[in-house]
């Protein structure tokens, strides 16, 4: 368990690296039609008749969401200005999730009505765990809910795969509909995002990980009773 631990942080830092590699060297490469990540992002908002969301900057680097609560495509200072093959993947992803919200994608829908009991839970959570494996030789009841609490991050994780691969599905073919891309510019916008999703698939595997290391201490725990 212990290695298999190890190895999914060392994948999570080689994918963060390559991540960064891919949109460094994309965001090099102009695109031909000319269009900035701002542009890209209104744009593909007006064409799927949303007129209340926001595009505006933020900054920081790989920085870009959508905000479901003031209705903004927060687009990193470099995505929001560049006219590249990077930017454009970026853009049109975080309109993929304006898009979802509009059109109550059910999995988006999952997704938004747990942030609640996460950003509560997510406080206390790892105490609760700690405590648990040091009084395990006296009550199990701490390290349970502490694993109880964990399994809803790990379910969490899970339920943001579905919601950012139906982003970056809507966003590749709203740009090739619309024009934006060339073939080639087509491919190194789907290479960025796959490297992107990559990151919250290993996210996911390395929560459910953690929380199979739990379940192990947990069952240890039984076994001697």
């Amino acid at each position: 368990m212990y290695l298999f631990l190890i190895l999914a942080m060392v994948v999570s830092w080689l994918i963060q690296w390559r991540l960064r590699s891919k949109f460094s060297e994309y965001a090099k490469i102009g695109l031909q039609s000319g269009l900035s990540g701002k542009q890209i992002a209104e744009l593909m908002l007006a064409d799927h008749g949303i007129t209340d969301v926001r595009v505006i900057s933020t900054e920081g680097r790989l920085t870009d969401h959508y905000n479901p609560a003031d209705k903004t495509v927060n687009l990193s200072e470099a995505v929001y200005e560049e006219r590249s093959a990077a930017a454009a993947a970026v853009a049109a992803h975080e309109c993929g999730h304006a898009v979802q919200h509009a059109t109550a994608y059910s999995m988006l829908q999952f997704r938004s009505a747990m942030v609640p009991a996460l950003s509560a839970v997510s406080k206390f959570m790892p105490f609760i765990l700690i405590a648990g494996v040091f009084m395990i030789n006296t009550s199990m009841i701490p390290l349970g809910i502490g694993i109880a609490l964990f399994a809803l991050t790990t379910l969490f994780s899970f339920v943001t795969l579905p919601v950012e691969f139906d982003a970056s599905k809507r966003a590749l073919a709203w740009i090739d509909k619309r024009g934006i891309v060339t073939t080639t510019e087509h491919a190194m916008a789907k290479d960025a995002l796959w490297w992107a999703a990559m990151t919250y698939v290993v996210a996911a595997l390395s929560s459910l990980a953690t929380l199979l290391y739990y379940v192990s201490i947990f069952m240890g725990g039984r076994s001697r009773d």
